[in-house]
C-alpha cells in the first residue's frame, strides 16, 4: 500500500468511518420505511409516491440557498448539526410506535425534514472534501467513500429486512437514527482546522445563487452532467415508488426476500467502486463518465422481464449491473465537477447541481405513484427503466465525447 494513500490520512479515516458508519444506517433505512409503509401502514402506490418525493423534496426547497450557507460557514460544522437532527428525527419512528401513534403522515414529515439535514450535509461534505484531502487525492477520496456506500448498499438492505423479520419495521428504523449518531462522533474527531471561509463582495442571497447556477449551466460538461444526472434521477423517482411494491406483490417476495434482492443488486455497487480508479486510469476520467454507464445501463431493462420462480433472478442482474455503471459514473463525475471548480464557489456548484438533480426526483416519485395507480405496476417499471437508460443521451451528445481526462486549461 502506497504510504501517500488516504488510507494514512487520519482525518480523511475518521471521516470515511463516520461516512461508512451512516451509509450503512441509510441503506437500512432505504428499505425498512417503505416496508413500515408498505405492510404495517398500508400505503397505496400514491402514498408510497408521496413518501419518496419527501425523502428527497428538501432539495428543491432549499438546495439554492443551502449552497450559499455552505459557501458562508464553516462545512465541517454544518455536517455535525445535520447528523444530530437527522438522528433525532429518525429516533421519533419508533418511539411513536411504541406509544401507538404512528401514522404515515409523520413517516412523511419526519422524510421531509431528514431530508433537509441531508441537503446540507451532502453539500457541505462534497464541498469540505477538497480542503481535507488536497484536489490531487480527490479520485480515491471519492473511490474510498464510494466504495463505503457500495458496501453498505450490499449489506443495509440485507439487515434492513432481516431487522423488519425480527423486530419490526418501526424498531429497524433504530439503526438509521443510531448511524446518522455516529457518524457525527466520528466527524467530532477530526483534527485538521478548516480554513475561513471566503467573504463574497455581494452579502445578499440571490447575486451568490446566480453565480453558482452560471457556473454549472455556463458549463457545457458541467450542464450535460447535471441534464443526465437529473434525467436519471427523475425515473429513479418513479422506479422507487413503485419498487417494494413491485417486489412485494408482483413477484411475491417477502420483507427479508426484497432486503436480499435489494443485497444482492448492490454488489455491483462494490465492484464498481473497487475498480472505478483503474476504469477512470484505463479509459480517462471523462470518458468514463458516458462510456461505462452507456455500455451497463440497457441491462436494467431486464427488470420488468422478472416473472415469480426463477425469472425473480433478472431484477438482481439487472440492478447489479446498472449500479457498477452507476458507481463508476458517480466518482468519475463528482471528481471531474469538484477538480474544475474554485474553492469559493464549491458550495453553490454543488447546490445547484443537487438543486437540479435531487429537486426533480420528488416529480418521478409523484408520477411512479400516479402511474402506478393508472397502468400498474410493471408498466410503470418499464417506463422508470427506459428513461434510465435514455439519460445517457446528454451526455453522450457533450464536448465529454472529445475529452479523455480533465482538461488543462479549466483545472484549478
Amino acid at each position: 500500500m502506497r504510504s501517500d494513500s488516504l488510507f494514512f490520512h487520519r482525518d480523511f479515516r475518521r471521516l470515511w468511518a463516520g461516512d461508512t458508519v451512516s451509509q450503512l444506517g441509510s441503506f437500512v433505512g432505504q428499505i425498512v420505511i417503505p416496508l413500515l409503509a408498505a405492510t404495517v401502514l398500508a400505503a397505496t402506490p400514491f402514498e408510497m409516491g408521496v413518501l419518496t418525493s419527501a425523502e428527497t423534496a428538501a432539495f428543491l426547497i432549499i438546495g439554492l440557498p443551502a449552497g450559499v450557507w455552505v459557501d458562508r460557514l464553516r462545512r465541517r460544522r454544518l455536517m455535525l448539526r445535520a447528523d444530530f437532527a437527522r438522528s433525532a428525527l429518525l429516533l421519533t419512528v419508533p418511539i411513536a410506535w411504541w406509544g401507538g401513534w404512528l401514522t404515515l403522515a409523520q413517516l412523511i414529515v419526519v422524510a421531509l425534514l431528514v431530508g433537509v439535514g441531508t441537503v446540507f450535509f451532502d453539500v457541505a461534505y462534497q464541498s469540505y472534501l477538497p480542503s481535507l484531502v488536497g484536489r490531487e487525492n480527490l479520485v480515491e477520496g471519492n473511490t474510498k467513500l464510494q466504495a463505503s456506500q457500495s458496501v453498505a448498499q450490499v449489506v443495509g438492505p440485507g439487515i434492513g429486512g432481516v431487522l423488519t423479520q425480527l423486530a419490526g419495521a418501526a424498531n429497524a428504523v433504530l439503526v438509521t437514527g443510531l448511524g446518522f449518531l455516529t457518524s457525527a462522533l466520528c466527524l467530532l474527531r477530526i483534527q485538521k482546522s478548516e480554513p475561513e471561509p471566503e467573504r463574497h463582495e455581494n452579502p445578499k442571497l440571490w447575486p451568490q445563487i446566480t453565480e453558482g447556477l452560471r457556473f454549472v449551466f455556463g458549463n457545457p460538461t458541467l450542464r450535460a452532467i447535471t441534464s443526465t444526472t437529473a434525467t436519471a434521477n427523475l425515473a429513479a423517482g418513479m422506479f422507487s415508488a413503485v419498487e417494494v411494491l413491485y417486489l412485494t406483490r408482483s413477484l411475491g417476495l417477502s420483507p427479508a426476500g426484497v432486503g436480499t434482492m435489494f443485497a444482492l443488486s448492490g454488489v455491483g455497487g462494490v465492484l464498481g467502486a473497487l475498480t472505478a480508479g483503474r476504469v477512470t486510469k484505463k479509459f480517462g476520467q471523462a470518458r468514463s463518465i458516458w462510456l461505462v454507464p452507456a455500455l451497463t445501463s440497457p441491462i436494467l431493462l431486464l427488470v420488468p422481464l422478472a416473472e415469480p420462480g426463477w425469472r425473480i433472478g433478472l431484477v438482481a442482474v439487472g440492478l447489479a449491473t446498472f449500479s457498477y455503471g452507476v458507481i463508476v459514473y458517480n466518482i468519475a463525475q463528482v471528481s471531474y465537477r469538484q477538480a474544475i471548480c474554485p474553492d469559493r464557489l464549491l458550495g453553490r456548484m454543488n447546490a445547484s447541481v443537487r438543486f437540479v438533480v435531487w429537486g426533480i426526483t420528488p416529480f418521478g416519485g409523484l408520477a411512479g405513484g400516479a402511474l402506478g395507480e393508472w397502468i400498474g405496476l410493471r408498466g410503470t417499471v418499464w417506463i422508470a427503466t427506459a428513461g434510465e437508460t435514455l439519460a445517457l443521451l446528454w451526455v453522450i451528445c457533450s464536448p465529454l465525447r472529445q475529452q479523455r481526462d480533465i482538461p488543462d486549461a479549466v483545472a484549478v
